[in-house]
């Protein structure tokens, strides 16, 4: 009886530490991450196959379309080593049935990757690292590098492991109907944390104020105060998220029309010399 082929150790590794740097290699919109999956794949093609013809067929099935967060996508690529053992080893594995499965997973997957990774983890580190840089600390920086490397690197193998190890089974647990509540929670985190950094770290005020006599005024911040507390803050956070949501406009579109109210804000108003906004410029 024939030996089973499977990867070795050594070459997963190679084949994940090639997906961990390569993953958006060549990425464009015809193709996102099709170029880095193939580079991840070709290691353990090569030790899997024999001769150049079968190894040639194994790696066309990895030059179709795919894309996915490339974090947690990594479970993807593990899961992708086992079905690419199973077929050298002649099982009725076939590129069709590969490429099924990939394109299955890689949606799912980055929903949840995009919830998980970039609504709730990526603020968290953030929020802390901005804690930490108050005053111009370099402390803040640092812990960000730091920790996100340190943790996208063990957790992306952990995904890649659990891909290969678990097969489908693992996959499942994330992406079938058990996953319904996991998701809400995820939404729910991310909103607070979200919200949370909304209020604590951005900060908005307007200098309007205006004189009626020696002793009587009318300072917009303070009305604002006694209505609301960050009432600013609340109402450009919304603005932000009702431009690019329901409007669909980007992000950089967004940014440009903040500079542009920030501006227009700074301008004293004939009249009552004074400005909606304060920016602290002294010339």
């Amino acid at each position: 009886m024939a030996e089973l082929k499977k990867a070795s150790e050594a070459t997963r590794k190679a084949s994940f530490l090639r997906w961990i740097y390569g993953n958006l290699t060549c990425f464009s919109q015809e193709h996102m991450q099709t170029f880095g999956y193939l580079w991840a794949m070709l290691p353990v093609v090569d030790e899997l196959y024999d001769s150049d013809e079968e190894k040639v067929e194994a790696l066309r099935t990895y030059t179709t379309f795919f894309n996915t967060e490339p974090q947690i996508g990594s479970m993807v690529v593990g899961l992708t080593v086992g079905l690419e053992e199973a077929r050298a080893n002649g099982e009725p594995m076939d590129a069709e049935t590969i490429n099924g499965i990939r394109a299955g997973l890689m949606g799912p997957l980055a929903g949840l990757g995009d919830s998980i990774i970039v609504g709730t983890f990526i603020p968290i580190l953030l929020g802390i690292a901005l804690g930490l840089s108050t005053g111009g600390n370099p402390l803040g920086p640092i812990f960000y590098i730091v920790a996100w490397n340190v943790l996208m690197y063990f957790g992306m193998k952990f995904a890649y492991d659990q891909g290969y190890s678990l097969g489908g089974s693992a996959v499942e647990a994330l992406v079938g109907p058990q996953s319904a509540a996991l998701r809400s929670s995820i939404v729910m985190v991310g909103t607070m944390v979200i919200g949370a950094v909304a209020a604590t770290w951005i900060n908005i005020s307007t200098s309007f104020a205006v004189e009626f006599g020696a002793d009587s005024s009318f300072a917009l911040q303070n009305t604002l105060d006694g209505i609301m507390p960050k009432a600013l803050n609340f109402f450009f956070v919304w603005l932000c998220w009702w431009l690019m949501t329901k409007k669909k406009i980007s992000p950089t579109i967004v940014m440009l029309i903040l500079v542009i109210v920030a501006l227009v804000g700074c301008i004293t108003i004939p009249g009552i010399n004074t400005s909606i906004f304060n920016p602290g410029l002294s010339y």
